[in-house]
């Protein structure tokens, strides 16, 4: 990642000085220095600051801004501005307001207030973004671009006039023919065969279910459009300023688009990220988002791009973080892969919808807990600069597929499913035993793990399937788990049934769904299980599932499925494939990870894990932190016994 500090990591945040008179700005730069700050994200929502009128560009007072910055050694990551349209664009272009699928147009007072796929938003964002390159292309500051601001965020998808003829184009790139596309969707089904793509249009809201292959090409087409958007601006300013890398802010686990596509246009992965400071399952959630962006740029550094100092202004209740849990999480990102810890934002705002979100330099100025923690943060960032550009090293792999997303929590299914909360269920099993995991997309490649996890890889294609066949046959272990290789990628069930060919490798069958209901008004059932993993306990999700060729390691003792087998095990090649036929609830999960972990290679850095405490190593520094809010013990391999305060890390030599 090139920048003007050197070997130091990014540290610092979105400076918005647009917010407040030139002559803070001096402070702002001379407390900056204090902090330890390296690189300010300048101008995301800057546009109608830099272009007043239709023809009228205003840059000097972001020249003076640059210059000061560059000045004072602080690099200078620089946003395109497109994030929020001018009140004057959409006052003479209101047919760029995005649609909801109801048909309620969106208004102009918030952000995001454009549809992807409105020309006149194009060619006005384009025009600016070549302003900004050609002013500030070879800007001695320059660190970085900074395209446009988390896409889709507030606005997942646009049904209005320009969405209807762009699906159009989109539809006919990829099926040529309108029977090509009947054949894809299975129009057959309630008289919706088409005869011409003009008659298509976005899913809007409808009498009943959609089609479903219908749905899933929209949200791939909305992903595209978003993409299409980012590469038309990022072509602007790398030909303005070769060699200078270009990123934009993805969010987590973020739902609307397909990040194993748009990973591949950036030059580093960069995240936002605000955990709840109460939520006991943040952790490892943070964790899961940390780990994630470093896989998607497979295995290379990243930036932390925005998150809160304290609290954020969004939540029901906005807790604060607690004394310690900047450190706690800034340090997370660090130990699973993060080259820079950045915030929104700067200084607090005084003004407008986040102002009470919290800030580097809070309301309450320099004399404050909040920027003393900052700046203590930065001086030890410095300190971990050898760190910068090491890898984090992982034996197991988890399959993530944003197709799968989609399709699961469409309607019309055999029950309702959260994609993300499936993950987590595995994740989490994995981190509390302080196995650090990459995340792997669905046709891999998968070389180089040693067992390979498989949470409802709903849609697969046959190319994914014999990658994961593969992976027992040369040694590794497989863990499947239900509701995978149900669809194709048209959502056809497979004319072989469920698991499609992977069903052999598992040595299993599934014959037919059973997940598991409550009665009206009732609670949710519990399945007891039992068999050679002991007593398990599951819910949600059942099958009548045959171990063809397979061992039966737990069988459902109640229910509908009452001896019927829910965790199988076959050996295959040097290696073995496992299958899940239910929804383990978090220590019936924690047990079969052990056993699954058991020879396989993952060497925690803990000899005894303590789910309170999070250990990682990264090169050659174990990284242990405390996210309770109570002392903890942990025994750490080469450490001993190690005792943290609350929200306490430590930072070893490995």
């Amino acid at each position: 990642m090139s920048n003007v500090s050197g070997d130091r990591f990014w540290f610092g945040g979105d400076y918005n000085p647009e917010q407040w008179p030139a002559h803070v700005w001096d402070e702002d730069v001379k407390l900056m220095g204090r902090a330890g700050v390296t690189v300010a994200t300048v101008g995301v929502f800057s546009w109608s600051r830099l272009q007043p009128a239709p023809d009228t560009f205003d840059f000097a007072w972001l020249d003076d801004v640059l210059g000061r910055l560059a000045g004072a050694g602080i690099g200078i990551d620089l946003a395109t501005a497109t994030a929020s349209p001018p009140p004057w664009l959409v006052a003479a272009h209101p047919e760029m307001a995005p649609v909801t699928a109801d048909g309620v147009v969106l208004g102009n007072t918030s952000r995001q207030h454009y549809s992807p796929h409105s020309p006149v938003y194009r060619e006005h964002a384009l025009a600016l973004v070549r302003a900004l390159a050609e002013r500030y292309g070879q800007h001695p500051g320059l660190v970085a671009w900074h395209v446009n601001n988390e896409y889709a965020c507030h606005v997942p998808r646009c049904y209005g006039p320009d969405a209807e003829a762009a699906f159009r184009v989109w539809l006919r790139a990829k099926y040529s023919t309108v029977e090509a596309l009947n054949a894809a969707w299975g129009t057959a089904f309630w008289s919706q065969r088409y005869s011409d793509f003009e008659e298509i249009m976005p899913p809007r809201t409808a009498p009943t279910a959609s089609n479903p292959t219908q749905l899933i090409d929209f949200d791939r087409f909305t992903s595209d459009a978003f993409l299409d958007l980012f590469r038309a601006e990022a072509e602007i300013v790398r030909a303005a300023s070769p060699g200078i890398p270009v990123t934009t802010n993805f969010m987590g686990a973020f739902r609307p688009l397909d990040y194993w596509k748009w990973a591949r246009e950036v030059d580093f992965v960069s995240d936002d990220s605000y955990p709840d400071p109460v939520d006991p399952q943040a952790p490892a959630a943070a964790a899961l988002t940390r780990d994630l962006m470093r896989s998607l740029g497979n295995g290379k550094p990243w930036v932390l791009m925005e998150q809160a100092t304290s609290a954020v202004n969004w939540r029901p209740a906005n807790a604060p973080k607690a004394p310690g849990q900047n450190r706690a999480y800034s340090l997370q990102a660090v130990a699973r892969g993060a080259d820079g810890i950045m915030y929104f934002q700067w200084r607090q705002s005084a003004a407008g919808a986040e102002k009470f979100h919290s800030g580097m330099l809070p309301h309450a100025g320099p004399d404050s807990r909040v920027f003393r923690e900052v700046c203590a943060l930065g001086a030890e960032l410095a300190d971990l600069s050898r760190l910068r550009g090491t890898e984090v090293s992982a034996r197991i792999g988890i399959v993530f597929d944003w197709d799968s997303w989609w399709a699961l929590e469409q309607e019309s299914t055999p029950t309702r499913l959260d994609y993300l909360s499936l993950v987590q269920d595995w994740y989490r099993a994995f981190w509390a035993r302080d196995a650090v995991v990459d995340f792997l997309p669905a046709d891999g490649p998968f070389d180089g793990y040693d067992l390979v996890v498989v949470p409802a890889l709903h849609v697969a294609d046959e190319a994914a399937l014999t990658a994961l066949a593969a992976v027992p046959e040369r040694g590794g272990r497989l863990a499947v788990g239900f509701m995978t290789g149900v669809l194709d990628r048209d959502l056809r069930v497979p004319a072989e049934g469920y698991l499609g060919s992977l069903a052999g490798v598992l040595g299993v069958r599934v014959e037919e769904f059973a997940p598991v209901a409550p009665a009206p008004g009732g609670p949710a059932p519990v399945l007891r299980l039992s068999g050679a993993l002991g007593e398990l306990t599951a819910g949600t999700w059942a099958e009548f599932t045959h171990a063809v060729d397979a061992e039966v390691r737990a069988s459902f003792d109640d229910g509908v499925v009452r001896s019927w087998p829910a965790v199988t095990r076959r050996g295959t090649g040097s290696g073995d494939a496992w299958y899940v036929a239910t929804r383990l609830d978090a220590p019936s999960m924690d047990r079969l990870v052990g056993v699954l972990l058991d020879g396989v290679g993952a060497q925690a850095p803990t000899a005894e894990p303590n789910e309170q405490v999070e250990v990682v190593r990264r090169g050659d520094t174990v990284f242990v932190i405390n996210h309770s809010a109570e002392e903890q013990s942990v025994t750490v391999h080469g450490h001993g016994r190690r005792t943290l305060a609350p929200h306490g890390t430590e930072v070893l030599p490995g």
